[in-house]
């Protein structure tokens, strides 16, 4: 029975997991803390704490697939030392391993005033954030290649789903519209999240890299247009950037500017979106009333 592990257990990994769950497979993520230690057991899934040793290469015995959810901080990815101390004590445990998934983000990118790019396009000017994750791919990516791991790239746009949207955003008062003449995001909703990491696994390509995202990068403040017009609610007014009072973190969003095109995932994966825009996934989300 395939057994996934995963290093890092938050909104992506848990949705990942009930899909995986629904196939049999065996779960286990590691945590650090009692709290979260619960949650797990609680979805039965196998708690790893990792303290200061790490894991022991023995909790590794029967995972067959790997997913790396755990973002970069200053002094690099959290999972990458964990695993390379488990690798050098035991490099026969590369072996049993049939895929590794690496949630990336977008911002590996840069800026590219707008225009499209794809997974082969090099990268424009890059944030301290796009840095880190392009540090984080490269150490990852020479992992694999001394073990001869099969490692999947996975480069996420904003995501919503459940929870995490501009209907609840609106609804706490939260939301807000701000104009940056030509700005445009990419997004991509949960499910498809899931769904794309499925069709890897089912057909595995090792050392590729996939832009997670629908078929229509749009205008932040049209997106919450949009959702305030299902909710029956005036839109918040328009801000403009430069008066907005942004956080350094929504700073570095609105510096990167491109369009993400989504044909690998198609054509390599099979994979048909259900939600190809933001429109089509706010409206699920309102009419299931799960926001």
């Amino acid at each position: 029975m395939p057994h996934m592990l995963f290093f890092g257990y938050g909104y992506c990994a848990a949705d990942l997991a009930e899909a995986l769950r629904g196939r049999g497979w065996h779960l286990s993520a590691t945590c650090r803390d009692d709290e979260k230690q619960a949650v797990l057991e609680s979805q039965n899934i196998i708690p790893l704490r990792i303290d200061k040793a790490g894991l022991m290469a023995a909790q590794l015995d029967g995972v067959s697939h790997v997913l790396l959810s755990a973002a970069p901080n200053e002094t690099g990815d959290p999972a990458l030392p964990i695993l390379q101390k488990i690798l050098a004590d035991q490099p026969d445990i590369a072996d049993e391993l049939d895929w590794l998934g690496y949630l990336s983000t977008t911002g590996v990118y840069g800026d590219h005033q707008g225009a499209w790019i794809d997974e082969d396009s090099p990268a424009g000017p890059l944030g301290a954030r796009g840095q880190r994750r392009v540090d984080a791919e490269n150490a990852w990516g020479a992992l694999a290649a001394r073990y001869e791991m099969p490692m999947h790239y996975f480069r996420l746009a904003g995501i919503y789903g459940p929870g995490r949207n501009q209907l609840a955003s609106l609804k706490n008062g939260t939301a807000r519209r701000i104009d940056k003449p030509g700005q445009v995001f990419s997004r991509i909703h949960l499910a498809d999240i899931s769904q794309i990491l499925l069709a890897s696994i089912d057909r595995p390509h090792a050392g590729r890299a996939y832009n997670l995202c629908d078929d229509e990068p749009a205008p932040p403040q049209d997106v919450v247009a949009f959702a305030a017009e299902l909710l029956g609610v005036d839109a918040p007014p328009l801000v403009p950037f430069a008066q907005a009072d942004l956080s350094p973190m929504a700073k570095s969003f609105y510096g990167e500017n491109k369009r993400l095109k989504n044909d690998r995932i198609k054509n390599e994966l099979g994979v048909h979106l259900r939600y190809p825009s933001y429109r089509e996934g706010l409206r699920a989300l309102y009419e299931a009333g799960d926001f």
